[in-house]
């Protein structure tokens, strides 16, 4: 048994953390040495209580150990530890990592792109308009959306990316194995044909509420950025919120109704410092990456070839960024009633879009 088939075994225990798990790593030093150990060795472990020795001794076995791995190849899972070079490297980075991951589905290298999209299960009509608005135009960047596959808000937003053709990753508060809530079976089904459901949690493990909380710090860890959509004072979307603020990621707030219960706390965010969010380019601002990833989308999706002279010089000032009717006028060097007009014919090929204001971007 190498290192990485002891760290599988092990979170499979009953009882088993991350906490035991770097208690032994700093006993042993390689973590392998443990499945070698007699069962004195382990009752003498004083960092482990009763129950979790008797655990590992109960089940440190071969025959434990290939009933796990055929649970897994049955379920047609993959399995990434810590010990991996591939385990993702935003995770990695974060305080208390889970040493494994249980993936149904595939993490592509691309997910490395990905904002987080969570809120209320139980979201209003403004609630799920925005968290679709948001997950369709990320995902047509190329951006990978992360959410928790609950109702409401989550739910919005994996369907937006698988809309927009686009790549989404699911994080469970079970096992990877157990569908929650049962609503989302299908949806379960096309989150994996798209991306990846994925869990920390051992295979069967029921929804219980204290997994939650746990789990939102891999929501936030995997992605650039949260954005938070509409949340309560005591939302579990707050959770991951700190989350964020705590591992150096920009957190993005939506307003909204000051009389509202479900913008109570994203109104307290934004209070707090968090980003306001009003359009995509107030993601785009703050993280760098994707403000170039954006730029390239729209050079490279753009044929210049079908534009006028003029019509070029517009498309290529929205490029980087939305801008207003008057700016356009300005960097262009044009009188707004060429601008106009020319807009209008842009429009008319579906080349860019007016927001409200008189601002302009790229379709």
């Amino acid at each position: 048994m190498d290192s990485k088939e002891v760290l599988i075994w092990l979170n499979s225990i009953r009882g088993v953390t991350n906490k035991t798990i770097d208690n032994l790593e700093k006993h042993y030093g390689n973590i392998s040495f443990l499945w070698k150990a007699s069962n004195n060795e382990v009752n003498e472990l004083k960092f482990l209580n009763d129950k979790i020795k008797s655990e590992i001794i109960k089940n440190k076995n071969i025959e434990y150990y290939n009933k796990q791995r055929q649970k897994i190849q049955q379920l047609d899972l993959k399995v990434l530890t810590v010990y991996d070079d591939n385990y993702p490297e935003h995770l990695k980075s974060i305080y208390n990592c889970p040493k494994v991951l249980y993936i149904k589905g595939e993490i592509k290298e691309e997910d490395s792109l990905s904002i987080s999209i969570v809120g209320s299960r139980k979201a209003t009509a403004y609630g799920r308009w925005a968290a679709a608005k948001f997950a369709e135009e990320l995902a047509e960047m190329g951006i990978t959306i992360i959410s928790g596959m609950a109702k409401g808000v989550d739910t919005v937003a994996h369907l937006g990316a698988i809309q927009a053709k686009g790549r989404t990753l699911a994080i469970l508060g079970s096992g990877v194995d157990v569908i929650y809530p049962k609503s989302n079976r299908q949806l379960y089904s096309d989150i994996f044909s798209n991306g990846a459901v994925i869990s920390e949690f051992p295979l069967g493990t029921q929804p219980l509420q204290y997994n939650f909380p746990q789990r939102n710090r891999i929501i936030s860890g995997l992605s650039l950025g949260v954005i938070v959509i509409e949340a309560g004072e005591k939302s579990g979307s707050l959770i991951t919120a700190h989350h964020a603020i705590e591992q150096g990621k920009d957190v993005f707030a939506l307003p909204g109704n000051i009389n509202s219960v479900y913008s109570k706390g994203t109104n307290l965010l934004i209070k707090d410092g968090a980003k306001i969010l009003t359009s995509l380019d107030d993601i785009l601002e703050e993280i760098q990456i994707l403000k170039d990833k954006c730029s390239y989308y729209n050079k490279k999706t753009i044929d210049y070839e079908c534009l006028g002279v003029d019509e070029e010089k517009i498309v290529k000032s929205l490029v980087e960024k939305p801008l207003h009717m008057d700016m356009i006028s300005y960097n262009c060097n044009m009188s707004i009633s060429e601008v106009t007009s020319l807009l209008t014919i842009l429009e008319m090929k579906g080349i860019v879009k007016q927001l409200p204001g008189k601002i302009f971007t790229i379709t």
